[in-house]
């Protein structure tokens, strides 16, 4: 009878640990299906999300990204944190990349004590030296600074301005080509997961980042 009991707590003790690790290959597996488009999982369990689920994701390491210097770096070398990306076709920085950035910012400063666990990036196949300001007045009235450098540095402190390989644009923001007032969500490991624009309301964006943080360790 003793070793009929140590043999059930044995058991036990068996199905308690295994649930972590069924539980962590469970979701492994089907992050592996939705990111290969095999597996539609929201349109399964249904979403309260405001913005437009990118599908399938897209790895921002999947191209090359370089500093401003030119030295490569990997979107995974960065901290981890959900980012707002802003991105930007060659050329001048027109209203509606004026707008985004302006925008993008105000959502930010809004998250309050969540703001340490957000972070802004601007990519463009060009070098911010080599942009252009084609706006004379900005979002919130004030008058334009002569360059786009100068606007980054004054108005968007903290923020991340990295540049794509030839040919990336296309690839990672085909959605932006259509609707130049788009900017996207990225989660921590870099998957290009959820695109906004300026048809979504600011206080809804608020609400999709802290239900979004509100479910994550990151």
């Amino acid at each position: 009878m003793e070793e009929i009991r140590k043999n059930n707590n044995r058991l036990v003790l068996l199905m308690i640990a295994g649930i972590p690790l069924t539980m962590i290959l469970m979701a492994t597996w089907l992050w592996y299906f939705v990111v290969r488009g095999d597996l539609d999982l929201v349109g399964m369990l249904g979403t309260a999300n405001r913005g437009t689920l990118v599908q399938p994701p897209r790895q921002l390491d999947d191209v090359d990204l370089f500093e401003q210097t030119g030295v490569p770096i990997k979107y995974a070398d960065l901290e981890r944190r959900w980012t707002m990306l802003v991105p930007q076709a060659a050329g001048a920085c027109d209203e509606a990349c004026e707008q985004r950035l302006y925008l993008t910012r105000q959502i930010h400063m809004a998250m309050g004590k969540e703001f340490n666990r957000l972070r802004r990036l601007f990519l463009s196949e060009d070098a911010v030296a080599d942009i252009s300001l084609a706006v004379t007045e900005l979002s919130d009235g004030h008058p334009a600074p002569p360059g786009f450098a100068q606007l980054l540095a004054e108005q968007h402190r903290g923020l991340k301005a990295l540049r794509l390989e030839e040919g990336a644009y296309q690839r990672l923001f085909a959605e932006h080509s259509a609707d130049p007032t788009i900017w996207y969500l990225v989660d921590p490991s870099g998957w290009i997961m959820m695109s906004y624009n300026s048809e979504v309301p600011y206080k809804d964006v608020i609400a999709d980042l802290k239900f979004l943080l509100k479910n994550s360790s990151e």
